[in-house]
């Protein structure tokens, strides 16, 4: 087995929502959907880090909406599932009009390229690994707040390696109180999350909290930024990213719409019995409507541009409209991966 495009061994890793990197995620999507929710017109580009109980939110808002950013942060921080009190500054002001020139009139929000990808290996047209990893680490959570683990706490990752196909290595890491052994987090972890998404065990490598403990997590152990797990939120780095990470953006920036846009495409050329693999890619200059460039290949590396182009509009404003992306859908991207999800416009197939 193997793939045109990614390598016949791999790992990808996952991270749980309560990781410091998806803090900063969520509550820059949360105040995101709170702007759509009352002006879907919104222009957001919102940036969240956190450290040592200091929160900061700051960025560019240009809205018709009445929201208060420091209780947003507080509301999502405390749903994740923390408890210790966070000092929240926010400093957030209206968007460069030297940027708004150029979206007012339809154009890109800004530069960039942007890839998309689709595999029929899965039912999420996912590739295997990214799918697993991803159930790890939403395991973990749900675990947590069905509280079927009573010592779990809301940090946390896991990796997994693919060799020709088949898992190889699964490692997890999750954070813990302090009163429990390495033993029974390993025992119970096997039992209660590995086993039931993996089934037959034998033969994989499996690593739980390889330091030995994992008491200290979430702002306490480590900071977090808005953007720093794009890799994570996409193909796991199997296939390119371009740079721009999605979470805190409104769709005009095309470095979020143009990459969901650029998977609705790859998956939708999957569906149709097209491609058993496909890779998009798309470039844009900001104030531009009409991208540099559309690309796209199959897993024979056949070109399959024209048909795509002829297909498929591109442009912001088209993308926009297609895929209904001024309403507030974004938070629940900010965890778990932004693509092989049910629900999403961009996961949709055409009947046609």
């Amino acid at each position: 087995m193997g793939s045109f495009f990614i390598a016949k061994t791999y790992t990808v890793e996952s991270v749980t929502s309560g990781h410091p990197d998806k803090i900063c995620d969520q509550v820059s999507d949360a105040i995101l959907d709170e702007c759509l929710r009352q002006d879907p017109k919104s222009r957001v580009a919102i940036e969240s880090f956190g450290s040592h109980g200091l929160f900061v939110v700051g960025g560019e808002v240009t809205t018709k909406a009445d929201f208060d950013a420091a209780k947003i942060a507080g509301k999502i921080y405390k749903q994740i599932g923390y408890k210790d009190k966070l000092k929240i500054v926010t400093n957030i002001v209206k968007q460069s009009p030297d940027i708004a020139m150029g979206v007012d009139t339809g154009g890109a929000g800004d530069q960039g390229i942007m890839y998309g990808y689709a595999t029929d290996e899965t039912k999420e047209f996912m590739p295997k690994g990214v799918v697993m990893v991803h159930k790890l680490t939403k395991g973990l959570e749900n675990l947590r707040k069905e509280r079927k683990i009573p010592w779990l706490l809301p940090d946390g990752k896991a990796q997994v390696t693919v060799k020709n196909g088949k898992i190889e290595t699964i490692l997890v890491s999750c954070n813990h109180k302090k009163s429990v052994s390495l033993e029974r987090i390993r025992k119970t972890l096997i039992e209660k999350l590995i086993k039931p998404l993996v089934g037959n065990i034998k033969g994989i490598n499996i690593l739980v909290n390889p330091t030995g403990k994992f008491v200290v997590g979430g702002f306490t152990a480590d900071t977090g930024l808005t953007g720093r797990k794009i890799m994570v939120d996409t193909y796991g780095g199997l296939i390119p990213h371009g740079g721009g990470c999605f979470s805190g953006k409104d769709p005009t920036k095309v470095d979020r719409s143009g990459a969901y846009m650029a998977r609705y495409v790859a998956k939708n050329v999957v569906a149709k019995g097209l491609a058993k693999e496909c890779f998009v890619s798309v470039a844009y200059a900001i104030g531009k409507a009409e991208p540099l460039m559309v690309e796209a290949r199959d897993e024979k590396g056949r070109n399959l541009s024209s048909w795509v182009r002829k297909n498929f509009d591109f442009r912001p404003l088209a993308i926009i409209e297609r895929l209904n992306l001024r309403t507030p859908i974004y938070l629940q991207t900010a965890s778990y991966g932004h693509f092989g999800k049910d629900g999403l416009p961009w996961e949709d197939v055409i009947d046609n």
